[in-house]
């Protein structure tokens, strides 16, 4: 017998948690009944041959059908990030203050899973070069980070708990 490989889960805030779970629901609810509507709109145009709007609405459909497996697989194989108060060490929900060695500047980033990150608006994944390599680390340590762009330098000048 030959065993399925299990997915390795995926790391969620509460907030993510909670993000993905209203989307599931909406996904579910609200959006499946609008492009149910479309489809019967799009129905009463007749030949479905040559009917754009019923091949959109089967396309969002489709569309749908794969974010909701997408985020029920995310549901289903997820960890929880604890909401550590230690901050001696950097870890997944913490947020961390960068002073950028090579651009003399400080830089403040949200530790999250990879489901979560989203660079521009300061989170990233740990398992980012950047986030792999903070990960564990103290405050005060320097750091080298091997980036796609280069090599950077960073000093870990603060390690804060998340305020959601």
């Amino acid at each position: 017998m030959s065993e399925k490989k299990k997915e390795k889960p995926t790391h969620l805030t509460k907030a993510g948690l909670q993000h993905y779970q209203e989307l599931l629901d909406y996904l579910k609810g609200e959006k499946t009944i609008e492009i149910a509507n479309r489809l019967e709109i799009a129905r009463g145009f007749g030949d479905l041959s040559e009917n754009s709007e019923y091949d959109e609405a089967k396309e969002a459909q489709r569309e749908n059908e794969a974010e909701k497996a997408r985020i029920e697989a995310i549901l289903s194989n997820y960890v929880l990030i604890d909401e550590d108060s230690d901050t001696s060490t950097v870890k997944m929900g913490h947020v961390v203050v960068l002073y950028d060695c090579d651009f003399d500047e400080e830089d403040e980033f949200y530790l999250v899973g990879s489901s979560e990150a989203d660079p521009l608006n300061g989170k990233i994944s740990n398992e980012s070069p950047v986030g792999a390599a903070i990960l564990g680390r103290s405050k005060g340590e320097k750091i080298t980070v091997k980036t796609p762009a280069g090599e950077s330098r960073y000093v870990i000048k603060d390690i804060k708990t998340a305020e959601n």
